[in-house]
């Protein structure tokens, strides 16, 4: 097999990886690039040619995070992860796993981990990867392997929001909830909604003014009520697909152009966390992008 037809086979897994660590898109696929580029300059012949290509990626894409931390500490308002709408990368019998670890939820929660443990973490939790082989791709010792995983999933673990554990219920909720949503259902809201929910948008300082959260089940209900109708009445669609292994809505403006995400978190039957994707920069591989600010002052104008 050739080195061309050995990289596009293992893709999806090298994809799957730096998603994960990254919580980015675009930089995942560049981290692949990037991975591709090295591969190809490379003397080398690996012994095995999957765990040569996973280190270097994974090297990559935490040489990348650390950057990026540094720009997300200073980011405007709420950081969320670039909306992924298709994971390539398949394993049937750990697809549930799979697709839980790209939830909005856990990747929120692998923020809070450091480079290393992040890294480690996806690699042992996510991709069952043996810790020699953890060792071998991170440069440390067995040991401070095994530290680092511990580290991880304690900090997972404390941090873990007591989210629905049955996709099937939390997709069932998700559906109910995007519904009452497009109707501007209030009193179909209020029923759906946590006693604590939390509305959050992440703008990057370039849209409404729930940048900073709406909170409680009256509030957030009453601003969903109130905002949905006016952006569908100038012409917004909705579309629901499954996003970071869960059902969200992906909005267009009238020219079909992508304006913002939305996905939802519930716990017991009710909505619990509402994630609101409005920074274009993150929007772009969903496919040409509009100008949500723009949507939102002309609908506010036809109130």
């Amino acid at each position: 097999m050739s080195r061309v037809a050995e990289f596009e086979e293992l893709r999806p897994l090298l994809f799957a990886i730096s998603y994960r660590i990254l919580g980015s898109v675009s930089e995942a696929e560049d981290a692949v690039q990037e991975t591709w580029l090295r591969y190809e300059r490379s003397a080398t012949t690996p012994t095995s040619t999957k765990a040569f290509l996973s280190a270097v990626v994974t090297r990559i894409s935490i040489d990348v995070l650390r950057s990026a931390r540094v720009r997300r500490e200073q980011y405007v308002g709420q950081w969320l992860p670039e909306p992924l709408i298709t994971d390539t990368y398949s394993d049937p019998a750990r697809s549930a796993e799979l697709a839980d670890s790209v939830s909005t939820a856990a990747l929120l929660l692998l923020e809070r981990l450091s480079p290393l443990e992040r890294a480690v973490f996806v690699l042992r939790e996510v991709f069952a990867f043996d810790f020699p082989e953890i060792a071998s791709v991170v440069d440390r010792s067995e040991a401070a392997c095994r530290q680092l995983a511990v580290r991880a999933r304690r900090h997972m673990d404390a941090g873990r929001p007591r989210f629905e554990t049955d996709r099937k219920q939390r997709n069932a909720l998700a559906v109910r909830f995007f519904r009452a949503l497009r109707e501007g259902d209030l009193d179909g809201l209020r029923a759906l909604l946590a006693a604590d929910v939390r509305m959050t948008a992440d703008t990057a300082g370039r849209g409404p003014n729930w940048v900073k959260g709406v909170f409680g089940v009256e509030r957030v209900a009453r601003t969903l009520a109130s905002v949905a109708p006016l952006v569908i009445g100038v012409g917004v669609t909705e579309e629901l697909r499954v996003m970071n292994g869960d059902i969200g809505a992906v909005y267009r403006d009238r020219s079909g152009k992508v304006v913002g995400t939305v996905t939802v978190d519930g716990v017991d039957g009710r909505i619990q966390q509402i994630h609101t994707l409005l920074n274009p920069d993150k929007l772009r591989h969903l496919g040409p992008v509009g100008d949500a600010a723009a949507v939102v002052r002309e609908a506010l104008r036809t109130r």
